[in-house]
């Protein structure tokens, strides 16, 4: 997977709004398609990672038992030991609400909530200065919208540019697609102008992959990083590993994915 500099990620404190500059692509591109996390999954963000566009999903209807709002957060020491780090939201349009309708109920609660907890669990963390930083876009994303998905993207976009991607991000809520499940991921895959799908072990039970192939395209399905396999780090934000290992480590890991 071959990446040029003029796709870097643009994150800033106003993250949710900066323009992504098109990707330079010289190999056929492949892309992932995920929900917008907050401060997402180590497997989450492993298939993104080994991805050249992101396409974040906010067209759908929100699910309060997902990630979308919320992370789990666990000790150093102990990564089964998980609490729940949950930003309140109101639906709009109740339960048929689509992730790009939600709003934060209580933007001031929530950063306070997203410092404190972050703070508690990870400020005597080998790298918690990496954790910091990425934690501080979001607390400023916070700052300047109430849309959830805005702050998801956010906390991802911060860790992906700890790890140095430098990949495309597209919102699906941009794009025309089919409301069959396993269609419309072969029309973003097609949209994006990516010749091959990542598919993650969850989309594996579901998936149909013969409009995929009426379309010429490929499904693949990446493996998982090892520090996923360790006990609870399968429902952990990355947030732990950026604090204990450090994104040169989990970078380290990742790519060691992608080549396989």
């Amino acid at each position: 997977m071959r990446r040029t500099k003029d796709s870097w990620p643009l994150v800033s404190a106003a993250g949710c709004c900066d323009r992504i500059r098109p990707v330079a692509v010289t190999d056929p591109r492949s892309c992932a398609v995920h929900q917008p996390n907050l401060f997402p999954r180590l497997t989450t963000l492993a298939k993104i990672f080994t991805a050249d566009v992101w396409v974040v999903l906010d067209d759908v209807q929100f699910n309060a038992r997902d990630y979308q709002h919320r992370a789990r957060l666990a000790p150093l020491g102990d990564p089964a030991a998980q609490r729940w780090l949950t930003v309140p939201v109101h639906r709009p349009r109740g339960r048929g609400s689509r992730i790009e309708e939600l709003q934060l109920a209580d933007p001031e609660t929530s950063r306070r909530r997203v410092a404190q907890l972050v703070h508690q669990y990870y400020r005597r963390a080998p790298h918690w200065t990496s954790a910091r930083a990425a934690v501080d876009e979001v607390l400023a994303a916070l700052a300047l919208t109430d849309r959830v998905a805005d702050v998801a993207e956010v906390s991802t976009r911060a860790l992906l540019a700890q790890l140095d991607w430098r990949g495309e991000v597209v919102r699906s809520s941009t794009l025309v697609t089919s409301d069959e499940r396993s269609e419309r991921l072969a029309d973003l895959t097609e949209a994006v102008g990516a010749e091959t799908y990542l598919c993650g072990r969850g989309g594996a039970r579901y998936l149909d992959e013969s409009p995929f192939a009426a379309r010429g395209l490929t499904v693949r399905y990446p493996p998982q990083p090892d520090l996923a396999g360790l006990n609870g780090m399968r429902t952990l934000s990355a947030l732990w590993a950026f604090a204990a290992l450090g994104p040169d480590a989990v970078r380290e890991q990742l790519s060691a994915t992608v080549s396989v």
